[in-house]
């Protein structure tokens, strides 16, 4: 039995032993519509799409472009909203309201090449610098303590006047500790003393406590959390047991809640976290609360950059600890997610690196690194929106700050080194051939009587 065609121009004809699905059906409106994708068709899709963003995940340079391509967003944001944020203070101060933002930027001009001389740094040369290191952050942290060599802020001594400029040795104790942590332990997991945990304390544990106490007794709590997270990270890169990093848990959440209870503005702190009820803008909760009102007034897209209305005077430490809410009003929701994300792909890129690491010293060094500066983020954003206690540590590399760029801007010239060294990693750079930097400079370099001959 045959059936006639169909005579709609729009479908065509049909004969009776066509197989074939139509690749155009007519709907109950006489249009014609196309088909729906077939799940099994977008769930290949889907697949493919992985597949390819695994593959690129895999790649042996992808950790380093990240670290570079993060590092550079970071510092750039940071420009932007020093310049937006401390250009108030300055000129209610008297100054040029370009002060802080030139700082600033020689703060990273001094910090580029630096990072750049330790990204085609060995190994070898961060394991010969640890003990100097450590012994330049105990004199700067004891610097500090001494009556008209330390300058102190708000009641706290933690820097150093170097003419014009102040440095803050707690930053450099940061790098000291994963820098001279991770070279104690590889020593020792060469000589196959590891099995033993008490030599992974020993001196590793009194030499983060001389290094704490110092920052602490210079009453900086903040850099304290981050020096134990530091070391922490250590101990679990390098096998500590379960039981015995459970202790050193337990041990260190009393002695920061001791050293909390211990001292009153410290407990009004915990206790206007813990109770938030008191809702006067201008009260004891006034940074909390302002720091709110700024990540609410941006709404999704901000208000537009430099249009911030909280810095003028309503948000304390604007340009630094709280520097993030106002990312949250000019930028909106949206710029807040890109920053957050930032950092998390830093973190990603980081722990690749220590997981890929050939050597014991790297993988240790790099998992330290990615714990502060992902940590001090975390414990930063959290503080701003609330859902940890206010602690007064910086937005690493967005935050105003001299000595805090500067080192976290080395500390990831030494991840970007340990990237490159990744499996895989070197050759990948080889077949890339010479940088631009390399060519510019032969460029401007001599040239050979061949190339004067080719001319």
């Amino acid at each position: 039995m045959h059936v006639r065609a169909v005579s709609d121009p729009a479908v065509g004809a049909l004969g009776p032993d066509d197989d074939e699905e139509p690749r155009l059906r007519v709907a109950a409106s006489g249009r014609a519509e196309p088909p729906a994708l077939g799940a099994l068709g977008a769930l290949g899709a889907l697949r493919e799409h992985l597949r390819a963003w695994r593959a690129l995940a895999g790649r042996p340079l992808t950790p380093y472009y990240l670290i570079v391509g993060i590092t550079t967003l970071l510092l750039g944001l940071g420009l932007v909203m020093v310049l937006s944020t401390a250009s108030v203070t300055d000129l209610a101060d008297g100054l040029s309201p370009y002060y802080d933002f030139e700082r600033q930027l020689l703060g990273i001009a001094v910090g580029l090449p630096i990072m750049w001389l330790a990204a085609r740094s060995s190994p070898r040369l961060f394991r010969a610098a640890a003990y100097p290191l450590l012994a330049v952050s105990v004199i700067g942290l004891a610097l500090t303590l001494i009556h008209g060599v330390g300058v102190s802020q708000n009641g706290a001594s933690r820097w150093i006047a170097i003419g014009s400029l102040q440095f803050q040795p707690s930053e450099l104790a940061k790098l000291a500790l994963a820098v001279w942590g991770a070279d104690l332990l590889a020593r020792k997991e060469k000589l196959g003393l590891l099995a033993d945990w008490r030599h992974l304390l020993v001196p590793l544990m009194p030499g983060t406590a001389v290094l704490a106490l110092l920052v602490l007794v210079g009453d900086d709590l903040g850099t304290t959390f981050i020096l134990l997270m530091v070391f922490l990270a250590l101990l679990w890169i390098a096998g500590t047991p379960g039981r015995v990093f459970t202790a050193l848990l337990i041990l260190m959440g009393l002695v920061l809640l001791l050293l909390v209870v211990t001292e009153p503005y410290r407990m009004q702190r915990l206790l206007g976290y813990v109770n938030q009820t008191n809702t006067n803008p201008v009260g004891q909760n006034m940074q909390s609360i302002q720091g709110k009102y700024a990540l609410g007034s941006g709404g999704i897209f901000g208000v537009g950059l430099g249009a911030s209305r909280e810095k003028w005077g309503w948000l304390p430490d604007s340009t630094s600890d709280f520097i993030f809410a106002v990312i949250g009003e000019e930028f909106g929701l949206v710029g807040t997610l890109c920053v957050t994300a930032l950092y998390g792909g830093l973190g990603y890129a980081g722990l690749r690196v220590a997981r890929r690491a050939t050597d014991t010293f790297s993988r240790l060094a790099a998992a330290a690194i990615t714990t502060w500066i992902v940590m001090q983020a975390v414990v930063n954003i959290g503080a701003v929106i609330g859902v940890l206690p206010i602690t007064g540590v910086p937005l690493p590399l967005v935050s105003e700050g001299l000595s805090s760029v500067l080192v976290t801007m080395v500390a990831l010239g030494m991840l970007m080194s340990f990237a490159r060294r990744e499996p895989g990693a070197a050759q990948a750079l080889a077949a890339r051939g010479p940088s631009a930097l390399s060519r510019v400079l032969s460029w401007l370099g001599p040239r050979t009587r061949r190339a004067r001959s080719m001319e």
